[in-house]
C-alpha cells in the first residue's frame, strides 16, 4: 500500500474552499492519511504555492509540519500540532503554522506534500519549506501529493 493524502474538504486538483484562505478563516483544511509504511517513524507536511514564483519571486511557503507521529491518520481542521506532539514552522506570512491560500493575481495551484520518514527531524520553529526539504533528504520512505486550486 502506498502513502496517500486526501481531504474531505476538496478532491485532488479541485478548488480549495474559500474559508481556508488566508484572508478568510485561515484554518487548515482537514486531511486524511493512509498507507503509511510500517517502518515509518514520523511524517512531515509541506504546503506551498509554486505559482507564486512570478508575482512573489519565490515559491511561497504556506505550512510546514514535522515529527507528526506515523500513527496519525487524520489532521483535523484548524489543527493544533502540539496535541499530536508535532512541530510547525514559520510560513512566508511570518506566522507560525498554517497560512492559507492568498494568490495576488490569478488562480494558483497549492501543493500539499506528505513525507513518511524513517527518523525524527531536529528543526527550529523558524523552519520553512527549504529547511524541511533539506532535512527529509535521505529519510523519505514514501511520499504523497494532494493539490488544490484557489483564486482571489
Amino acid at each position: 500500500m502506498s502513502l496517500r493524502l486526501s481531504s474531505p474538504a476538496f478532491a485532488d486538483g479541485e478548488r480549495i474552499p474559500e474559508r481556508y484562505g488566508h484572508g478568510v478563516e485561515n484554518v487548515n483544511p482537514p486531511l486524511r492519511i493512509e498507507g503509511v509504511p510500517e517502518d515509518a517513524e514520523t511524517l512531515a507536511l509541506v504546503v506551498d504555492d509554486p505559482g507564486a514564483l512570478d508575482p512573489a519571486g519565490k515559491v511561497w511557503d504556506h505550512w510546514t509540519a514535522w515529527n507528526v507521529p506515523a500513527s496519525v491518520e487524520e489532521i483535523p481542521e484548524d489543527w493544533d500540532a502540539t496535541t499530536d506532539g508535532a512541530s510547525e514552522g514559520t510560513n512566508d506570512f511570518g506566522e507560525r503554522g498554517y497560512g492559507g491560500p492568498a494568490p495576488p493575481d490569478r488562480e494558483h495551484t497549492y501543493r500539499f506534500r506528505l513525507f513518511a520518514l524513517d527518523a525524527d527531524l531536529d528543526l527550529p520553529e523558524s523552519a520553512g519549506r527549504e529547511d524541511v526539504e533539506d532535512a527529509v533528504d535521505g529519510h523519505v520512505l514514501d511520499e504523497a501529493l494532494l493539490e488544490g486550486t484557489y483564486a482571489p
